[in-house]
């Protein structure tokens, strides 16, 4: 394999604590196909295959949570480089997280001690328009970490020592691709999606060989010419037209099938270039995951033009729909509408708005939405809800079985929608834009959701519209933060408030995990510059 920079890019280590001393082994496939069957670990982006968010750990409950305290802090060195986005794994007592723009830190989750650190050598200057100079996290399979970088390399590292192992330059930043989503690690692949639909990028999936980094397939979200899809776009936007895989999705092993939200198209807020529904953008795309070929896919809103990416997590879970049992599929979508398909089919099974939206009259009976009239962007501005951030954003939901309920984060905002001159061309892909409402009374919630139907069941009022991820536990516990700097537990089954923690720092985007070491469950939150681990006296 060529070498390249990174196989000399700067690493820390510090034997504080030597991984080897704590009780971590290799992870296995079994392992991650078993992920909620062993609590004490959070083995993946969204805790399990099937992105619930939701741990078994019961030491930490209604009764008891009132005594959370700060056990550790840990603060990276990357202060005011962007928000702290990541989402940490932990295995046998080691913590990984990233930290801006695309550093990736072993630490011992007992104490936050950093065991060692790797930071690539990047150019000064990355295209990243449209894209936090951050990452969302790693993905852990035998002995390896794998992170996406800001300047689109796939990188393996060593568990132990953070040695590089391999590296593949994945596509080309100067064009405008980027990575700062989470991996997926499947048996013996890694899945990677690319940030930079912003800028025009032919958005894609792609697998990679575990082992050697070598590429299994590349499955593109927007169609060529003559490919099924491509009537959807005038002649010429086809392959250009965005469609961004920068978070990170779910699967079903039992089906063989990955899930995974696709980016908005682009000039995002001018459509005149790109006439027609613009597959496969602001939808959710089912995989075959040996070959990359697309099963079925189901598009939230087409032909975009406010900028709502469906790149919001795919949530698997099961329950009886009519009296028969189904596998389903919750999509909770920066549009404002929830929706509930068939993750067997693609087909709709349930939706409704979550937030307040004025775009459309509802969805019919295929799930599509039933458009109303003057929504479009206008030179002027033209007020829509939700705004271009969403009714939520790219932070994650969770679903609690126990209580059938799926725990989201809302936004209650509108603004003018601006349409300007389309310009084709990188790096400019904007062609418009948004801007504020002046007095308007909006605020988030955290909102808990019947699964199956969206109806709303409780709501957590807070201040502002922000953009914030949950975590729900068997302790009957809903926990979230603010962009406030708060994290805060509520009681799963009726949104009241149980214990509050403010943690003195704002930008509060990463997701809240939690995990035990030594019979201790500890919770990990990140607020502003440092990540807080808190757990019992």
């Amino acid at each position: 394999m060529k070498i390249t920079p990174y196989a000399l890019a700067a690493v820390s280590l510090s034997f504080v604590i030597p991984a080897r001393s704590l009780a971590q082994q290799p992870v296995t496939y079994q392992q991650l196909l078993h992920a909620d069957e062993t609590p004490q670990d959070w083995l993946m982006y969204g805790g399990d295959y099937k992105s619930q968010r939701f741990s078994r750990l019961t030491q930490v409950d209604r009764a008891s949570v009132k005594n959370l305290h700060a056990a550790w802090i840990y603060q990276p060195n990357s202060m005011g480089e962007a928000p702290i986005e990541s989402s940490a794994i932990v295995e046998g007592g080691v913590m990984y997280i990233t930290e801006p723009p695309s550093t990736v830190t072993a630490l011992d989750a007992r104490y936050g001690t950093k065991i060692w650190s790797w930071t690539p050598h990047m150019a000064s200057h990355l295209y990243t328009i449209g894209v936090h100079r951050s990452n969302r996290g790693v993905a852990v399979y035998g002995n390896t970490v794998y992170v996406g970088t800001l300047d689109c390399h796939l990188v393996a590292l060593d568990a132990i020592t953070g040695a590089v192992r391999w590296d593949v330059h994945v596509d080309q930043n100067d064009e405008g691709y980027s990575m700062t989503g989470a991996p997926r690690v499947l048996d013996g692949k890694v899945i990677m999606g690319v940030s930079g639909g912003d800028v025009g990028i032919r958005g894609f999936l792609a697998a990679y060989d575990a082992k050697t980094g070598k590429l299994l397939w590349r499955s593109y979200t927007i169609p060529l010419a003559g490919e099924p899809g491509s009537e959807t776009w005038g002649s010429s936007m086809q392959g250009v037209g965005g469609g961004g895989t920068w978070g990170t999705g779910s699967y079903d092993p039992d089906l063989n099938l990955i899930y995974w939200g696709t980016g908005n198209p682009a000039p995002d807020y001018n459509g005149a270039d790109r006439p027609g529904a613009n597959l496969y953008t602001d939808s959710v795309i089912a995989l075959d995951a040996n070959t990359g070929k697309m099963k079925w896919y189901f598009q939230f809103t087409p032909h975009d033009t406010h900028d709502w990416d469906s790149i919001q997590v795919p949530v698997l879970f099961d329950a009886d729909v009519d009296g028969k049992p189904r596998k389903l599929l919750a999509f909770a979508n920066r549009n404002g509408f929830y929706y509930v398909l068939d993750r067997v089919t693609g087909k709709f099974v349930a939706g409704r708005p979550f937030v307040k939206e004025t775009w459309a009259k509802g969805l019919d009976a295929n799930g599509q939405p039933i458009m109303m009239p003057d929504t479009e962007p206008t030179p002027q501005g033209r007020l829509i809800y939700p705004d271009g951030h969403g009714g939520t954003n790219l932070n994650s939901p969770s679903y609690d079985p126990q209580t059938k309920l799926f725990y989201v984060s809302a936004r209650e905002t509108g603004a003018y929608a601006l349409s300007g001159r389309p310009k084709v061309n990188f790096p400019d892909f904007g062609g418009g834009g948004r801007m504020n409402l002046s007095g308007d009374v909006e605020y988030g919630a955290i909102r808990a959701l019947d699964a199956v139907t969206g109806k709303m069941k409780w709501q957590y009022r807070m201040l502002a519209p922000d953009e914030v991820s949950t975590l729900s536990t068997a302790g009957g516990l809903v926990f979230a933060g603010s962009n406030e700097g708060n994290f805060f537990a509520l009681d799963a089954e009726t949104g009241k408030l149980l214990w509050e923690f403010s943690a003195g720092g704002s930008d509060c985007e990463a997701n809240p995990v939690t995990y035990e070491v030594d019979g201790k469950q500890y919770v990990l939150f990140a607020a502003g510059n440092a990540f807080i681990s808190f757990s019992l006296p």
